[in-house]
């Protein structure tokens, strides 16, 4: 594939989603761009929530993983049902009640002011950490496909990618985003059927061979039963739980699009297809990557160091053809600008109503604040990529996730505080709590890892809230 063809395929890519954001941003408002004037059709929703719950990262780090930890990380998967069932039948009809533009509104209906900025606080650092890196993720693929070749240096790579997520977000927000996404998730998921279709045509695989191969090959295990895994399937099935209430139901940018459903009867709608949907493509997901490592096998091809670098070795070297490597593109693009575009959204509208207090502002000076938010953040995503580049770690990146999901942690014990105990708090305290819990999981995990050979592995999420919960109880009192 020249880097002529990737950019043209990219320019009328990027030309699409521009007019998108022209036809639907007509008459929007600053209503519109948060909340889509709570008229978004629930199947539109569900089916762009896989492009937005689906980065970059996860396009690649799937399938790549499949060499390490088999199919295990299905386990997680399959937690995932529990977590948007609480999302489903508590979290949905509490935001709907309230009638939330951000989520975390309620942790000052409960708590306070000093909990609502705290758990606001703990969204936007996580959100911006993690959503720069999976960004520098696709930035670092087009450099390689296309601006290389043409000189272009990586800054102005960063510039021209988010610029193009500024351009078709800034007007319509989230009622733009609904559409994109939707698009975004059709290119995502037809890069991934149609690479496996390249794959197993090379392999000589028909259908019925096709699922042979898979189930029966040597990456098919599903179940750890080594309790000292960090795998094991009770961890990984609780943590795919949890991370499913937090990462989905504590996040505002996923949360913001379920909130622009015309009803919370469709809300739920929209979260049990969401699930079904989801569990279909993580599955292919990891049959792509025995895939990827059968064919590997059988060319003598050597595997990469970094598995994370299988998928796009093979896609864009040619194997599979120019067709796999145009797929691959496309693919890897909208899955991680279907995330960085809403996550951008959402955390404009988090800083927005959360710091700002825009509501209490007519209507022409709240256009213009959220305007500059959507720019600060623009810029902040640059200078974050920018960062990632010139610290040119691997492991770093890994260390920045890792970090991001502690983050989490604070969250969740906030709202299961809030949400199952009656007992009040003193407020002013909560920060202190959650900036300690992160640093506590930390050194319980390094003690246990050192001197019991023992791993939390995502299981961690629990332990964070758990102390969170806990330290909390400590600072409440029984109700009067």
């Amino acid at each position: 594939m020249t880097s002529t063809l990737a950019l043209t395929i990219l320019v009328i890519y990027f030309l699409v989603l521009i007019a998108i954001s022209f036809y639907t941003a007509k008459g929007a408002d600053t209503n519109t761009f948060f909340t889509a004037n709570r008229q978004s059709p629930w199947y539109l929703v569900a089916f762009g929530m896989i492009g937005t719950s689906i980065s970059g990262v996860t396009f690649v780090s799937v399938p790549g993983a499949v060499g390490k930890i088999q199919f295990s990380y299905f386990q997680v998967v399959l937690g995932y049902a529990v977590g948007y069932w609480v999302i489903a039948t508590i979290l949905m009809p509490l935001y709907y009640r309230l009638n939330l533009i951000s989520i975390y509104g309620y942790l000052e209906k409960r708590f306070g002011f000093w909990s609502y900025k705290t758990g606001s606080a703990f969204f936007l650092l996580s959100r911006t950490i993690g959503s720069a890196v999976r960004m520098y993720v696709a930035v670092q693929v087009l450099q390689l496909a296309i601006f290389d070749s043409l000189g272009v240096p990586f800054e102005i790579t960063v510039f021209i990618a988010m610029g193009l997520i500024f351009v078709y977000t800034f007007k319509g927000g989230v009622k733009t985003i609904i559409i994109t996404d939707t698009l975004q998730t059709f290119f995502l998921l037809t890069a991934l059927v149609l690479t496996i279709y390249l794959i197993s045509k090379q392999l000589g695989l028909g259908a019925g061979d096709l699922f042979t191969t898979v189930r029966d090959s040597q990456y098919s295990k599903i179940f750890v039963w080594d309790w000292a895994n960090k795998h094991h399937f009770v961890k990984d099935f609780l943590s795919g739980a949890f991370i499913a209430i937090v990462m989905t139901g504590l996040d505002q940018d996923l949360m913001q699009k379920n909130l622009t459903c015309k009803s919370i009867g469709e809300a739920q709608k929209n979260m049990f297809w969401f699930y079904v949907v989801l569990v279909f493509v993580n599955l292919l997901f990891l049959s792509l990557g025995v895939l990827l490592y059968i064919y590997s096998e059988k060319m003598g091809l050597p595997i990469p160091a970094k598995t994370d670098d299988l998928y796009p070795s093979l896609a864009l070297g040619n194997q599979f053809g120019t067709l796999a490597a145009v797929t691959f593109l496309l693919g890897i693009t909208a899955a991680t600008y279907a995330s960085s575009d809403s996550a951008l959204t959402a955390l404009t509208t988090s800083f927005c109503v959360d710091f700002l207090n825009i509501e209490n502002y007519e209507e022409t000076k709240r256009q213009r604040l959220k305007h500059y938010v959507h720019i600060g953040f623009t810029v902040v995503f640059i200078v974050v990529i920018i960062i990632f580049r010139a610290l040119n770690s691997q492991e770093v990146i890994s260390a920045v996730f890792s970090i991001a999901g502690y983050t989490y942690g604070p969250l969740l014990g906030l709202f299961a505080f809030g949400l199952y105990l009656k007992r009040p708090l003193v407020d002013k305290f909560v920060p202190f709590v959650c900036v300690a819990s992160p640093f506590l999981t930390y050194a319980i995990e390094e003690f246990t890892k050192a001197n019991l050979d023992f791993e939390f592995g995502f299981s961690k999420l629990m332990l964070n809230g758990f102390i969170t919960f806990v330290g909390l109880w400590m600072l409440s009192k029984k109700a009067a």
